[in-house]
């Protein structure tokens, strides 16, 4: 309501100015400004102000600086990148002589002018344009206006926005001072410039018209003589744009500047922002260049400056240790003040730039466990969500938003359900309390979105769920009644995927039905009597410990396609390894059955050496077919020395936790 109410007293002190400065004829433009009120058009669709843009003073679409752009439907939007409270400012600020081209004039603003007095108090976007309309008389006067326009709009909140973007795009100072910035484009200053070109492209002006393309062949013109900042300012401009002939000059220009400037650029903000601008497209040479011009100013690198310089190296794609081991302890250090949004924003720059900082992720996780209580349970899922993309397992977070899914479990969607789903199977967490509720949550969750599931959500949902041991009856049978009548079968980029993990699902059936018991004996196969690179230093310590390669199977494959690296039989005292003729002439069920996995680090929870979902399923059904199981993080063990290799097999084989078989699972107490 308070909204409404200033949209109202902002129209019609809008009307009344316009009352002062229109003639009669132009009552229907006041009209549309008040019965606007309400509705969200995009004046910049308007086929009228398109038009008018397109030909602001025929007089000059003869000369060369009539380049429009052919996609006439696409328009920019506005580069959202910051451009910093100094930059937006700057433009009003005093400026000293500055060249401008072959016109060699020269501009000086002076403070005692009341026009830019008058400039400052300006509380709304509308304000400064009516002040151009009474008093502008330079071309300062005008670009100030639209600038300080500019600014005003940014701060407003995005329906604010709506509102005062069809009333400066209808405003009639607006069209004038567009007319005027195109009439004296080549004698503004190279701040007042830029600062145009990119308060009209933020603002939503086509970037086919004729002003924004003569702006940006003045700025071709005018490139050499950019200071930094507006190189800067360029730079944010041209990522909001998009491409055609005069932009990509424009942009390869730019490339070329910064590469020679790069070593005088001492301001940090202006670093990140030239990185976020350039982005992933910029040659390796550039973003190095970039990099240790950021490493030289490292130490003076304040918090918000670090939380700007992920997302820079992350729209760059380019991981710098130095630079993010830096940031990441000015953000632990200061994690209370980062938004919400950029905490999901951080893991998610993480993830672009595989770059794995557990200390980092876990102090994020620890505030927002800590705050848990302020967040909708919708935002904890994109956390989650995010964390589970790189394989961090938050575990305590994870506890207790599955206490809030089995209090509240109505805000649970299709979507949020599935996320849900992927994100604690793939992280198999179970909860340490109440686990048997919190499925059966899940479990009546889905069966009510079974009406509206399509197949492969039908697929996902039954797979996430029997990686970590739980069947859903219900909609298990809804699945196998859709694959006997070949309604599963998808396009091609699908298939094999869908394929693998409906094998799964029938493995679960079977293996993890409380009706099945350990079979007596096993059939394996030996596959092949070469041995890979990851695993051939385990086979030597294996021999050296053993003493003979009788003495153990490699490359062993077993029913349910499941494959195990080495496979060692014992007696039934676990103290003496047995010859592997000796077992297979004489079957013993009494004798112990060890399996060694050797397993990558991406197959386990990020800084721990706790199973992923698929393979703490495996090892699951492992041990239903009666095999004692050892996971080995294959990484770690190839850094060892031979001596502690064999040590530490040698602890693996003969220690009484390597025959502890693992508590029941969800479904042996279902």
């Amino acid at each position: 309501m308070n909204n409404k109410i200033s949209y109202l007293l902002n129209t019609v002190r809008c009307v009344h100015r316009y009352s002062s400065m229109l003639t009669p004829k132009s009552s229907a433009t006041i009209r549309k400004h008040v019965l606007w009120i309400g509705r969200h058009r995009d004046p910049s669709g308007n086929v009228n102000f398109r038009k008018l843009l397109l030909n602001i003073l025929p007089s000059l679409h003869g000369s060369s600086l009539r380049f429009v752009s052919q996609k006439t439907d696409v328009y920019s939007t506005g580069a959202e990148a910051l451009v910093g409270e100094k930059a937006s400012q700057s433009s009003l600020e005093v400026e000293k002589s500055h060249h401008s081209g072959s016109f060699g004039a020269k501009h000086v603003v002076d403070h005692s002018d009341p026009f830019f007095s008058s400039l400052q108090k300006c509380s709304c976007p509308c304000d400064a344009l009516d002040l151009a309309a009474e008093a502008a008389v330079t071309i300062k006067h005008y670009t100030n206006s639209l600038t300080t326009a500019w600014r005003l709009f940014k701060n407003l909140s995005e329906e604010q926005q709506r509102y005062e973007k069809q009333l400066i795009f209808e405003h009639p100072a607006f069209v004038r001072l567009c007319q005027q910035l195109l009439r004296d484009a080549r004698r503004m200053t190279r701040r007042d410039l830029v600062f145009s070109l990119h308060a009209l492209v933020s603002l939503g002006v086509p970037q086919n018209t004729l002003l924004v393309q003569t702006l940006v062949r003045v700025c071709q013109e005018k490139l050499n003589q950019l200071d930094n900042r507006c190189i800067s300012v360029l730079a944010t401009t041209l990522a909001g744009m998009d491409k055609d002939k005069n932009v990509s000059a424009l942009q390869a220009g730019l490339q070329l500047l910064v590469e020679q400037r790069i070593s005088s650029i001492r301001d940090i903000f202006i670093l990140q922002n030239l990185m976020k601008c350039l982005g992933k497209d910029a040659p390796v040479f550039l973003k190095k260049k970039l990099e240790m011009a950021v490493v030289r100013e490292i130490d003076g690198l304040t918090f918000l400056n670090a939380l700007r310089m992920f997302f820079a190296l992350a729209a760059m794609n380019y991981c710098s240790l130095p630079i993010l081991n830096s940031c990441s302890k000015k953000i632990q250090e200061n994690v209370h003040d980062v938004p919400f949004r950029q905490l999901i924003l951080i893991l998610e720059a993480c993830h672009t730039l595989q770059y794995r900082n557990v200390k980092l992720f876990s102090a994020l996780a620890d505030y927002v466990n800590s705050t848990a209580y302020l967040y909708d349970k919708r935002q904890i899922i994109h956390f989650l969500s995010a964390c589970e993309t790189l394989g961090f397992q938050p575990t305590e977070l994870l506890d207790i938003f599955a206490e809030k899914v089995t209090e509240d479990p109505d805000f649970l969607n299709l979507k949020n359900l599935l996320i849900v789903l992927r994100v604690y199977s793939r992280l198999n967490h179970v909860p340490r309390v109440q686990k048997h509720l919190f499925f059966e949550t899940l479990h009546s969750c889905l069966n009510k979105c079974l009406p509206q599931i399509s197949n492969t959500e039908l697929l996902k949902a039954v797979y996430s769920l029997g990686i970590l041991g739980y069947l859903p009856h219900r909609a298990l049978d809804e699945l196998l009644q859709k694959d006997s009548k070949d309604e599963l079968i998808l396009p091609d980029d699908l298939k094999e995927q869908n394929t693998v993990m409906l094998r799964c699902v029938k493995t679960c059936m079977e293996l993890d039905s409380p009706s099945f018991t350990k079979p007596a004996f096993v059939l394996t196969e030996n596959l092949s009597s070469l041995v890979s690179l990851n695993i051939r230093k385990a086979r030597e310590a294996l021999i050296e410990l053993l003493g003979d390669e009788n003495m153990f199977r490699q490359n062993v494959q077993l029913p349910y396609r499941y494959h195990i690296d080495f496979e060692i039989t014992m007696d039934s005292d676990r103290r003496k390894v047995l010859p592997i003729t000796a077992v297979d002439d004489h079957p013993d069920s009494r004798v112990q059955r060890l399996a060694f996995l050797f397993a990558p680090v991406s197959a386990f929870c990020l800084g721990t050496t706790h199973p992923q979902g698929k393979l703490a399923m495996k090892k699951r059904h492992l041990n239903k077919l009666g095999y004692h199981v050892i996971l080995v993080q294959n990484k770690k063990f190839q850094e060892m020395k031979n001596e502690d290799a064999v040590e530490f097999l040698k602890r693996k084989i003969y220690s009484e936790d390597a025959f502890s078989f693992p508590k029941t699972t969800v479904q042996d107490n279902n």
